[in-house]
């Protein structure tokens, strides 16, 4: 359906723009911690109505997909990969990409398109993600496709975390649906994976308009509890890679996040990855690169360093990366007092919004073991995006055993640990 074209690239000039995932700055620091990384420019050519079927027009919902005067897209990826069993296998992985193929109609024509039942009253044609998921589903898999050759040979998967997002559950769920009905309609090899890489569901507070008005979609008691930790004495510093005390602050950073883990039954990275990630930030910035900043965030009481936080900002957005805190002074409210500092910061800097970077979208319910956590992260008056979770294109039959180990591992590790830690 669409004809993809690929050229390796060594540079780009969107260093500090886009999602994180994509910069070149995240892909050469995952690529000191296990991964390797190539970056292409794609020539995506859209289809010519002259070479589509009586069928595919049927099934097709958009007359600018027949009669797109604007037929042809470049566009720039990184695909990341990594080594397992000793360099048997390895799998590529491309992170919040591809978009959409057609811009989306938007919300606001969306919420008043039809006056009365049947009566639109747009006279342009309504294009949402649903309604471009035949496209979209043969978009992924093309790009796969014209990929492969560029690939180490014993790679068994294309992974894909596309960035499209929804506003409620259901429509994301139903999307899914229906990306998985073409491909097995249309004999893709295209699969849902059940483990996600990155956080389908998260929570983004709009940076664009004032402090009070960002204050002013908080939960009433969330805005209370900054004040109570100002009241109380907590206060926040922050440390970037080239503080004199960095490596100081962060093994404070790793020993909360020790203590947390404990706590959450989760696990973390080791403590060279967090200052590896917060040192090449400030030394490449030190060499006027454009680049994301990195930023560390420690919460203090009296002495006592009691929650911290590592955040990343760059001209789209602003991300906070990870948290930790002690067991100790919960009560004083450190990490309303840390999230609200930071977003201010990240407002400072020019991004368009903070992503909470993750939320368990079941934990609106008041009984689920996460819902401390949800509450938390959707009080702040962000709004709530779902997005489609990880695609994956299996290349080689030994992806079967992978996907069933990758899905046992998982299993194993956010069911059974947890629920004996009591989580």
């Amino acid at each position: 359906m669409f004809t993809v074209n690929v050229r390796k690239i060594d540079s780009t000039v969107h260093t500090n723009e886009g999602s994180f995932l994509q910069t070149p700055f995240w892909c050469e620091f995952k690529s000191r911690h296990g991964w390797s990384y190539n970056r292409f420019e794609l020539n995506i050519l859209y289809p010519d109505n002259s070479q589509i079927t009586e069928q595919e027009e049927k099934d097709c919902h958009h007359k600018d997909f027949f009669n797109n005067k604007e037929n042809e897209k470049n566009v720039e990826v990184a695909v990341l990969s990594r080594n397992f069993a000793k360099g048997l296998f390895s799998i590529a992985y491309i992170p919040l990409f591809p978009q959409l193929p057609y811009k989306c109609t938007a919300d606001s024509l969306l919420d008043t398109a039809f006056l009365e039942e049947g009566t639109s009253v747009i006279s342009e044609e309504i294009i949402t993600p649903e309604t471009q998921a035949i496209e979209f589903t043969h978009l992924i898999y093309d790009i796969a496709k014209a990929l492969k050759p560029f690939l180490p040979e014993n790679t068994i998967c294309i992974r894909f975390d596309p960035s499209v997002d929804f506003s409620e559950i259901e429509d994301r769920d139903l999307f899914n649906y229906g990306m998985k009905t073409i491909a097995f309609a249309d004999r893709l090899k295209l699969k849902k994976n059940k483990v996600d890489i990155q956080p389908p569901d998260t929570t983004l507070v709009d940076l664009t308009c004032s402090e009070e008005n960002i204050l002013s979609k908080m939960h009433a008691k969330w805005r209370y509890n900054i004040r109570l930790a100002s009241k109380k004495g907590v206060t926040v510093h922050r440390y970037t890679g080239s503080d004199e005390n960095i490596g100081e602050k962060i093994n404070k950073f790793y020993e909360l996040t020790k203590e947390t883990n404990t706590r959450d039954g989760n696990s973390s990275h080791a403590k060279s990855y967090y200052e590896d990630l917060i040192r090449s930030s400030a030394k490449e910035l030190s060499e006027g690169k454009d680049v994301p900043v990195i930023s560390l965030y420690i919460a203090e009481h009296e002495g006592d360093e009691i929650a911290s936080i590592m955040t990343l900002f760059s001209k789209t957005e602003s991300i906070y990366l990870y948290g930790a805190s002690s067991n100790n002074k919960r009560n004083l409210m450190p990490n309303h007092l840390l999230q609200w500092t930071a977003i201010k910061d990240a407002k400072t800097y020019g991004s368009q919004y903070y992503d909470m970077y993750g939320m368990p979208p079941e934990g609106k319910d008041e009984h689920h073991p996460m819902h401390g956590l949800y509450m938390f992260k959707a009080n702040f008056g962000g709004k709530i995006i779902h997005r489609t979770g990880s695609w994956d294109v299996p290349l080689k039959p030994v992806y079967i055993f992978y996907s069933t180990a990758e899905k046992l591992r998982a299993f194993w590790h956010k069911k059974v640990i947890k629920k004996l830690k009591g989580r």
